[in-house]
């Protein structure tokens, strides 16, 4: 069973909704891999906005007390934001995970959570976590927030960092691009695999990474989608 502080999260939600959400998650996404503050150019960008409508809708997140936004200091959630973006991406990656189950390829489910991420319920959510047994990761590699909206986040670094002779274990691939997933589960990659950089072309050419379904020669961007903890 769920521990009663397992409802008391519901209030996070925004009187902005779903914009409010998706922003909340991909500000917590890019404070992830920077200094903790991020611009709202960022933000624009990884939404899909321009920087005038990021900047309308930080204004509003800023009085529903979802982020702090000092001029020139960039972006920060505040803890109510980040639990905002944690209960959203709770959702999104059990959804993701029961899809699976039910057969949706690795490289559709991203698509049909981002849409069904907004309107699930408390309710559905724990009994979709309660049959799939409380899964802690994704498809993807990705992990999932607890009910109690705490989450391991493994430290890692993108698999193009990697140099030659470095080892680790594939921890997550971006789910942001199908074509890209398809091509993956073509080589017969996935998280959880083992790799090892052999070779590494210079002037940000292909790395050669052995994995357990044999050596593969990737390029830049597919690379860039790769995290990986090094061992």
């Amino acid at each position: 069973m769920a521990s009663p502080a397992h409802h008391s999260h519901s209030s996070a939600r925004s009187r902005t909704g779903e914009g409010a959400e998706n922003y909340a998650k991909t500000i917590y996404h890019l404070q992830l891999r920077g200094e903790g503050t991020v611009n709202t150019g960022e933000i624009a960008e990884r939404i899909g906005v321009t920087p005038a409508s990021a900047s309308a809708m930080v204004r509003r997140m800023a009085e529903e007390g979802l982020v702090e936004h000092a001029p020139y200091h960039g972006v920060r959630l505040t803890a109510r934001g980040k639990e905002l973006a944690l209960e959203v991406m709770r959702h999104h990656r059990l959804i993701e995970s029961f899809l699976a189950e039910l057969g949706m390829p690795w490289d559709r489910v991203h698509e049909e959570a981002e849409r069904l991420e907004h309107v699930i319920s408390e309710e559905l959510e724990e009994l979709i976590a309660r049959h799939l047994g409380d899964p802690t990761h994704d498809p993807h590699g990705d992990p999932i927030p607890t009910a109690e909206l705490e989450i391991d986040e493994p430290d890692t670094r993108s698999l193009s960092e990697m140099e030659p002779g470095e080892r680790g274990t594939v921890i997550r691939i971006s789910d942001a691009d199908p074509a890209m997933l398809r091509y993956l589960a073509e080589l017969e990659v996935s998280p959880g695999d083992t790799v090892k950089v052999v070779e590494r072309q210079p002037f940000g050419g292909p790395l050669t990474v052995r994995f357990p379904s044999g050596e593969r020669t990737l390029g830049g961007a597919v690379t860039d989608a790769m995290r990986v903890a090094v061992r």
